[in-house]
């Protein structure tokens, strides 16, 4: 399968001269990012994006439906394309719409409810998304072709002003109340008076009768702009609002308690622990079913008998299921069947062992493929019979937002992979940072009338946001692995005694807060605690009698949770995960003769560079930062340089792996 490239790039002198020119990039954005070199797409799968690789094998057996079932989705990151490069997350989001639509059917004729919700994190992570003014703007169209029924909004919705402003004047209004942001208020610009983005709460009843209460809430985040607000959750329970939906005479059956936040209790950044204490003040017993995101794990936790939460992923990697069982005229309006529907396995485990509570669950992690949704959307005719039209539109207008914006341009041909954790930091054969990171902002980030100074450049590897792989890299490639726009600010003329300790400060220091947990040191982000059993051949139960697998296992999930090591729809072998620091530094001009140089340049990303003062120490402020290229000159701008120097050969022929 190849992405040929119309166009040549002379060799590595003309990529050379390229890169020594990259000083003008700020006023030429085109020659720094923007779109060259027209792509010719083969396509081999049926739907999904052109060129994308299809799952090897499929999940290993049916799910369990109960009498209300959800399906989860959370830190999609703009990745409605899915994973162009990765065969198991090869579904685009018009599969999704599909899928979804197949399922609501099902449950339909099964006499259950089915319920979609999103926690939020839909920016910052793919061309999509990111390659537009301001981001979102072709995205988000096509996200909104979900039947959501409760969305509510990520910490990436509210570093950007004319991000909050998009979701507070189109999406807000667009979803209505199903919209839900208990705890996060934008300025209203005609008012101006801070306002709910959407609703404080959701009460609604389902088609089949189940009344449910709903909160949204966000994390304790604080790197929100000045247009938005983020009341912290020990605050908001102390809202007269909340403390009157609590004390309502409305009947509630469920609580849905979701949001931005981490489901897992020990992490020092989820605040659901808080909600659940004050709901259950008021409703001793009501079950309350938790949806999070934010960590880009997957994850379960029990809270106590009657509650537990979901965490399902990241970029569309993941799509998280849970079902309910327990609901019958003495404990609810629930109006479907009872006690569960037939004909498919249902759920049978408690919360926890021992729990007097009624209600029985089941949980799983599905890998985001077009295998995986034919399979459980359970369709007699298989592939010929699994699409909608609306899906096929949708798809359709994936593609033609990728022509439009030339997310498939080649800027050259990727020789490997190199990972974010997969192996240690400071491996440069196989780790992105000194494998590529590092000589790319050494060779392109360069103001060329200082040229002939020695520089140390400083990041946070939070800003690298997906490893990179073998094959084309594009202009979407660029967004992937570094959607943000840092720019790069810098020091004149430091001591370098002064300048090399930085780096030591910095990862010694308090993490910057935006990039949270993806650029801390957290072992679970990638694939949590494997073992031996889920690593080694087995039969695998279909729903049509027993099938063993001849593939090998593919390496993705393996993931350990409340309960256990089953959650996973479909088996994989565990990927190596690595802790890695959460800053980095990169040197270039130094002499050639092995000696450290008197003074450097210390260049750094702006949003670092109230940690890099401190650090520095008494005598350095704010007034002696300057921008190191231009003003205009950021993180997005550095890779498609050195592609353009590093990566020309086999460029027009490149193949996807």
């Amino acid at each position: 399968m190849l992405l040929r490239s119309r166009g040549v790039v002379a060799g590595l002198a003309a990529a050379a001269a390229f890169v020594t020119g990259v000083v003008g990039c700020g006023q030429h954005q085109d020659s720094c990012y923007g779109p060259t070199n027209k792509v010719e797409h083969v396509r081999h799968v049926k739907r999904m994006q052109p060129g994308a690789p299809g799952a090897a094998y499929g999940p290993k057996g049916p799910l369990e439906w109960g009498q209300v079932n959800f399906l989860h989705t959370t830190d999609t990151h703009g990745w409605l394309e899915g994973h162009l490069k990765e065969q198991n997350y090869g579904a685009d989001w018009g599969d999704f719409v599909s899928f979804s639509r197949r399922m609501k059917h099902t449950a339909r004729s099964m006499g259950v409810d089915l319920l979609l919700v999103d926690t939020g994190d839909l920016h910052d992570g793919n061309g999509v998304s990111d390659a537009t003014t301001p981001d979102g703007t072709k995205s988000m169209p096509i996200f909104s072709e979900i039947d959501y029924d409760l969305l509510t909004i990520g910490n990436h919705e509210l570093y950007v002003t004319e991000v909050a402003y998009q979701m507070f004047n189109e999406y807000a209004r667009k979803w209505g109340d199903r919209y839900v942001t208990s705890n996060v208020k934008v300025l209203n610009q005609t008012t101006g008076q801070y306002e709910y983005v959407g609703a404080t709460h959701r009460y609604f009843t389902t088609a089949k009768g189940l009344r449910i209460m709903a909160f949204g809430v966000l994390f304790d985040f604080t790197g929100n702009s000045n247009a938005s607000q983020v009341l912290k959750a020990k605050d908001m329970v102390k809202e007269s609002w909340f403390a009157d939906a609590l004390a309502s005479k409305q009947p509630v059956d469920m609580f849905v308690l979701f949001g931005h936040n981490p489901v897992r209790q020990t992490d020092r950044a989820s605040t659901f622990q808080t909600v659940v204490d004050a709901i259950r003040r008021a409703h001793a017993k009501t079950p309350v079913q938790i949806f999070g995101g934010h960590s880009h794990i997957r994850d379960f936790s029990v809270y106590d008998d009657a509650s537990v939460a979901i965490e399902s992923g990241r970029y569309c990697e993941t799509l998280g299921w849970v079902s309910v069982s327990g609901f019958d005229a003495s404990n609810s309006g629930f109006r479907g069947v009872v006690p569960n529907p037939r004909g498919v396995r249902n759920p049978s485990r408690p919360a926890r062992p021992g729990s007097r509570s009624p209600f029985v669950y089941s949980r799983r992690y599905l890998d985001w493929n077009r295998k995986t949704f034919i399979y459980h959307s359970r369709v007699g005719g298989g592939e010929g019979e699994f699409d909608y039209h609306s899906g096929e539109r949708v798809t359709g207008d994936i593609g033609k937002v990728r022509d439009e914006l030339r997310l498939g341009d080649v800027y050259g041909c990727a020789p490997q992979d190199w990972c974010i954790s997969c192996a240690p930091f400071t491996d440069k054969k196989k780790n992105i940072f000194p494998g590529v990171i590092f000589p790319a902002v050494s060779a392109v980030v360069l103001n060329k009338t200082r040229a002939d100074r020695s520089r140390m450049i400083l990041g946070n590897t939070g800003a690298i946001r997906f490893d990179l792989h073998k094959g084309p890299f594009t202009y979407d490639d660029n967004f992937i692995v570094a959607p943000f726009r840092d720019v790069f600010l810098y020091i004149p003329d430091v001591p370098f005694d002064k300048a090399s300790k930085v780096i030591d400060q910095l990862n010694k220091g308090p993490v910057s807060k935006r990039r949270d947990l993806v650029s801390m040191p957290v072992p679970e982000d990638e694939c949590t605690n494997p073992t031996l059993g889920y690593m080694s051949r087995r039969d695998i139960r279909e729903e049509r009698g027993v099938v063993r697998r001849q593939e090998a296992v593919v390496p993705g999930y393996v993931t350990k949770d409340d309960w256990g090591t089953d959650g996973d729809d479909t088996e994989h072998s565990e990927i190596p995960n690595y802790t890695i620091p959460p800053y980095w530094e990169a040197r270039a001009s130094f002499p050639k003769d092995g000696s450290n140089p008197d003074k450097v340049d210390l260049i750094f990303f702006d949003f670092i560079k109230t940690k890099v003062l401190n650090d520095l120490g008494a005598g350095y402020t704010d007034d002696m930062v300057q921008c190191y290229v231009n003003c205009s000159f950021s993180s997005q701008d550095f890779m498609l340089p050195y592609a353009k120097l590093a990566w020309q050969e086999n460029k027009d022929n490149c193949p996807v792996v």
